[in-house]
């Protein structure tokens, strides 16, 4: 359940990020028209960096899965083990939520 909820959550951070890259892209055709050395100058600037946010993108990506993946892992192999600790803490841990939400 846990790894279905952090893969959606990062595929919605994903394409996020890749409606903002096609959104830039978009505003680069548009400004095509656009004459002069100014303007030629500034699109290639934004077209390079543009370039650059998507390959940091890609490599951001590619950690936090790998992360993500380790960090899983790591709790299902716990619980695996442990059972008994893994419901001890998660009955503490709601028990702490619950005492919280009634002082409100």
């Amino acid at each position: 359940m846990a790894r279905k909820s952090a893969k959606t959550a990062q595929d919605i951070l994903m394409a996020d990020f890749q409606a903002l890259v096609r959104d830039t892209e978009k505003l680069l055709a548009d400004t095509a028209n656009l004459a002069g050395d100014q303007a030629d100058e500034l699109r290639e600037q934004v077209h390079e960096r543009l370039v650059q946010a998507r390959e940091s993108l890609q490599q951001t990506q590619e950690n936090v899965r790998e992360r993500g993946e380790e960090a899983l892992l790591t709790v299902e192999t716990y619980v695996q083990e442990k059972p008994w600790h893994a419901v001890g803490i998660a009955a503490g841990v709601g028990l702490l939520i619950g005492l919280l939400a009634n002082r409100r």
